[in-house]
């Protein structure tokens, strides 16, 4: 390893911020270095995390008629597209959604609610049963993905079990008024802060290819980790038609991972989960995404597109000789 690779991995160890030409550096290498890179990406993600797997699965709770005008979002009221529209499934359905994720080893299931946010009121008293209820269960912890939160609604889906809050900051500040108009990035900051200070342990991250420049997607790695949110999904742009990306390809397979490794070397001790995007950005190079740094996947479908089938996953795992829970799957 070259010294100046060797100098980024001992700063990344000690968790130093890396300079902003240290960081560019990641996502602009090619060839022997971007070798050395992956390297060090992996080290760190070995170090920090071992060679085990953790996964996620979610079920799309409530889906489409959604006021905000995310560019990317296929259930924006805003776009026309052939997303499925459907209030929130009984808690039956998503309990029986959580067992089939806790009986093929998902860690964290993640209960998603298209809209804002979500209001006091019948659903959310349904929501807080739910959770209850999959806690009470099954072995997996329950997340929740419900919008815009604040201190009371936070405070309830703790008290009810909730292990985790999933809310994407989706791109970097800087450029999140390209992506959407409807609300303002600092109450996407702000429900990140509300959900750590009632207890809930924070998924936060984005979508990377929605034509941000690799500044951007910086400055999102350095936003995360000034929040210390506990695990970062990284999202690939999967265009939809009817979107206003529709079309739209903005990444390589290399870049998804040079962007990996650079979430890495910024956050060498939090949860990197590669999620959607990943079959249609990565293609041959899906398997890569662990040299890369990534220590988890979310396993299953997504809101409104088709995963990849968890036969070949865990053929992956197996192939790479990494640990991953396979209770019930045989």
């Amino acid at each position: 390893m070259e010294p100046s690779h060797r100098k980024i991995l001992d700063k990344a160890l000690r968790e130093e911020t890396l300079t902003r030409e240290e960081a560019l550096g990641i996502l602009t290498a090619q060839g022997a270095n971007l070798g050395f890179i992956l390297a060090g990406a992996q080290l760190l993600r070995e170090h920090n995390f071992g060679n085990k797997v953790h996964s996620c699965a979610i079920v799309n709770a409530k889906s489409g008629r959604c006021a905000e005008n995310c560019a990317f979002c296929a259930q924006s009221s805003h776009h026309q597209t052939e997303a499925p529209v459907y209030p929130l499934k009984s808690s039956r359905e998503i309990v029986a959604e959580a067992r089939k994720a806790d009986a093929v080893g998902a860690h964290c299931f993640g209960i998603v609610t298209s809209g804002s946010r979500v209001t006091p009121g019948r659903e959310f008293d349904e929501l807080l049963a739910t959770i209850r209820e999959i806690r009470a269960t099954t072995a997996i912890h329950p997340s929740a993905s419900l919008g815009i939160l604040d201190k009371e609604t936070a405070t309830a889906l703790s008290e009810a079990g909730c292990v985790t809050y999933h809310h994407n900051l989706e791109t970097a500040r800087s450029f999140f008024p390209q992506i959407c108009t409807t609300h303002d990035y600092e109450e996407d900051i702000a429900t990140v802060r509300v959900a750590k200070a009632a207890g809930l342990r924070v998924c936060c991250g984005g979508i990377l290819g929605l034509g941000e420049t690799p500044e951007q997607r910086l400055e999102l790695a350095l936003t995360l980790r000034e929040l210390e949110v506990d695990s970062v999904p990284l999202n690939f742009l999967n265009p939809i038609a009817g979107t206003p990306l529709a079309g739209s390809s903005f990444l390589t397979p290399l870049d998804c991972l040079r962007a990996i490794a650079l979430f890495r070397y910024l956050l060498p001790k939090t949860s990197l989960r590669v999620c959607g995007g990943r079959e249609h950005n990565l293609r041959d190079l899906q398997s890569w995404i662990f040299m890369a740094g990534a220590d988890g996947v979310m396993i299953g479908n997504y809101l409104t597109t088709s995963g990849r089938k968890l036969e070949d996953d865990l053929r992956m795992f197996r192939d790479l000789e990494m640990e991953f829970d396979e209770r019930d799957t045989n």
